[in-house]
């Protein structure tokens, strides 16, 4: 009898390894390439600080991951939440529940001339005004619009906006670091002809754009390769694409432009310090990739926050941490306004507000 049992317990152990090997390993979601996360260059500003925990916490208590911010020509701050709430902040006033859209896939958020444009992962581009909500864009080339990340608008009214991934999605955003295949694109749409066409393919996760002072040229930050490209839209460069800053201490994640022409970058933490070699491993990936929760426990990015000022030719002038995460973390914008950095992010219950003009690192 006892015999009988063991045999019973071997064989249902055993059909549960094959079972778990077949899903790991045969039925995986991802196709994984080796991705090497190599050192940041030590030409770049390497000084780490916490100024980030002296962060202002607006509305706290009040905003659900609030992933992005913009401000308007009248200096009203908005952001759109996890909750589906596009909120606004006017100046010297107190939060507002401005719009609300059923959705809890709202990402990159920017203010045009007539109104918010914010990305929706599932639904696509959208309008927001004061009269309501409408969908700008929700197909390209016939195909569902996927996973739009974020978004800003050219002084000749033209759109621009990256696509993460076109095989993952929001909720899945971590298979497509693990697979390193490069799925993202930059799209360009035209408000007056309603046209959309693609800019740029087969980019390594395609997160926030920026347009230049001048509007020569647009930066877009491709996380899983650390770097953020730069596609010339005026002069002799016209329609060619070359690196604008590589081998950053971080995913890049939106981008900003600053008032003096710099550009602000929110980075995230794709693993903790010391575990980079798993992205090398095909099995650890799939492993990985079996399980969002074991992924979870793997991810960086909710430990720590930083933000990098980058000059336009490419060399990082300033930077701001929080090492540890203890007030702040998962930062994924930052914008300057009036000699302050808000601070949007997907593990917060508030808009962070850090004063620069005490801020010398």
């Amino acid at each position: 009898m006892a015999s009988n049992v063991i045999l019973a317990f071997s064989s249902l152990v055993l059909a549960a390894l094959v079972s778990l090997i077949l899903q790991v390993f045969y039925f995986s979601p991802i196709d994984p390439l080796p991705l090497q996360i190599l050192p940041h260059s030590s030409s770049t500003f390497s000084t780490k600080n916490n100024q980030l925990q002296n962060v202002i916490k607006l509305g706290e208590g009040e905003l659900k991951d609030p992933e992005d911010v913009c401000v308007d020509k009248e200096g009203t701050l908005y952001t759109a939440t996890r909750d589906g709430w596009i909120k606004r902040l006017p100046r010297n006033g107190n939060w507002e529940n401005w719009k609300h859209i059923d959705s809890h896939t709202l990402l990159g958020i920017t203010t045009t001339k007539g109104g918010i444009i914010v990305c929706d992962t599932i639904k696509g581009l959208l309008k927001v005004t004061e009269d309501g909500v409408s969908v700008l864009v929700s197909h390209v080339n016939g195909s569902q619009l996927s996973f739009a990340d974020d978004v800003i608008e050219g002084s000749d009214g033209s759109v621009y906006l990256s696509v993460a991934s076109t095989k993952f999605g929001l909720h899945n955003w971590h298979l497509d670091v693990l697979e390193a295949r490069p799925h993202g694109q930059l799209l360009k749409y035209n408000p007056t002809s309603n046209e959309i066409d693609i800019v740029l393919d087969n980019l390594a996760f395609a997160n926030g754009v920026a347009l230049s002072k001048d509007e020569d040229y647009l930066v877009i930050c491709e996380s899983w390769k650390f770097r953020c490209l730069r596609y010339w839209l005026k002069g002799v460069k016209k329609g060619t694409t070359d690196i604008f800053i590589e081998n950053l201490p971080g995913g890049p994640d939106n981008i900003n432009l600053a008032p003096d022409g710099s550009f602000w970058i929110a980075l995230i933490q794709v693993c903790p310090k010391g575990l980079e070699f798993v992205h090398t491993s095909k099995i650890a990936k799939l492993l990985l990739a079996s399980s969002p929760r074991l992924f979870n426990l793997f991810n960086g990015a909710k430990k720590k926050a930083t933000v990098v000022k980058v000059a336009t030719d490419g060399k990082i002038i300033q930077r701001f941490d929080d090492n540890n995460g203890k007030v702040v973390r998962f930062v994924t914008s930052a914008l300057e306004f009036e000699d302050h950095l808000y601070l949007g992010s997907l593990s917060s219950n508030f808009v962070g507000k850090l004063p620069l003009h005490n801020t010398s690192i």
